[in-house]
């Protein structure tokens, strides 16, 4: 059977082919009495929907969404939400003469091996389309994790592309210091030099990968389970669900510091407890320690290039491939509001969770 959903309390289900009628999600288990603010998930869509720039696809979507259930009065109900996001601007016949052909570094082999039948048009539901539900749900995590936590902090930025890196000195605190330039790096220098890679690697048939960065400042200690479900563990099952994600790393490399260097000292400041250094990124045991927490996650160059390629069709006879069609030369500026919702979704799952651990909190 296969698995479409996330979480254990808070569960989100995921729907829709990139060119189906439409895509969106099913929430259940969301707590009563969340005001839902409509322009912050239109902010969070928008910011990851195709055509916004050069960079990006030249697919034509407005995102524009419809809360089906669920909200009334713009405060949730308690009861399942649905958010359904139509599909406005797919282009089918781009995919008709890779019906019986397998795409490199695409799920179109893996899909007939597991299923004998799979959607061609677009990928389907591999596609990342699919994600424009998933930064919905994630938007109305977010803006439940901020009425619990007021000052909780989620903010992710593109940190590499192919060889360029940014500064690790510049941590923005804010999105709007993201969204600065189309790439959404905060480093202006670094930026340029992604924006005119990315375009060198469109004009040239190819794409690039990269690496998005993200912080979650002013969360409390005491999130995530201590076997299975650790946080970390959580963060990386939901990170590594994203189209494209090859990677996922937290903290400083463990494997290049001794135990004196690497282990975090606890201090008291202002009265609060909090470690000296934060080598672990915020999480111990599993477990949030207060700390900030850092982790880097890793996508893969797009996949489909206009670039020649080898492959097979389905009755296994070799072929070359040139694929058509409009897609992302680098996925990683759109991907930013992506990473931001997976968070988002995983921590309030996890605070839900963190109810029942003991009677009185």
């Amino acid at each position: 059977m296969a698995s479409n959903s996330i979480g254990s309390i808070f569960k989100v289900s995921s729907f829709g082919e990139s060119h189906g009628k439409g895509v969106g999600v099913l929430l259940d288990g969301v707590p009563s009495g969340i005001l839902v603010d409509e322009s912050f998930i239109t902010y969070a869509l928008q910011r990851r929907r195709p055509g916004q720039s050069a960079i990006t696809t030249e697919r034509k979507e407005q995102d524009e969404f419809e809360i089906l259930s669920g909200v009334f009065e713009s405060k949730t109900l308690g009861s399942p939400i649905c958010i359904w996001i139509p599909n406005t601007d797919q282009q089918s016949a781009d995919y008709d003469n890779l019906k019986n052909i397998y795409r490199p570094g695409h799920a179109d082999f893996t899909y007939d091996a597991k299923y004998g039948f799979r959607d061609y048009r677009g990928g389907g539901r591999s596609s990342a389309r699919i994600t424009a539900g998933w930064v919905a749900a994630g938007a109305l995590a977010e803006l439940a994790l901020k009425q619990l936590y007021s000052d909780i902090n989620i903010v992710a930025w593109v940190k590499q592309i192919h060889t360029i890196s940014s500064s690790p000195s510049v941590i923005p605190k804010k999105r709007d210091q993201v969204d600065i330039n189309i790439v959404r790096c905060p480093d202006a220098q670094a930026a340029a030099l992604m924006e005119s890679a990315i375009l060198s690697a469109k004009n040239e048939g190819d794409s690039l990968g990269g690496v998005i960065c993200c912080n979650i400042e002013n969360l409390p200690a005491g999130l995530g389970e201590p076997v299975f479900d650790k946080l970390s563990a959580r963060l990386a099952h939901a990170l590594m669900s994203i189209n494209a994600v090859k990677g996922f790393n937290m903290g400083s490399n463990p494997a290049e510091l001794k135990g004196s260097e690497m282990n975090d000292a606890f201090i008291s400041e202002n009265g609060e407890i909090v470690t000296e250094s934060n080598h672990s990124a915020g999480i111990q045991g599993g477990i949030s320690n207060g700390m900030p927490i850092c982790f880097d996650v890793m996508f893969k160059p797009t996949s489909t290039i206009r670039k020649t390629q080898k492959t097979v069709d389905t009755d296994g006879n070799e072929t070359v491939l040139s694929a058509e069609g409009r897609h992302d030369p680098c996925v990683l500026p759109r991907a930013v509001p992506i990473v931001e919702a997976m968070v988002a979704i995983t921590l309030l799952d996890l605070v839900l969770l963190n109810r029942v651990s003991r009677i009185n909190l």
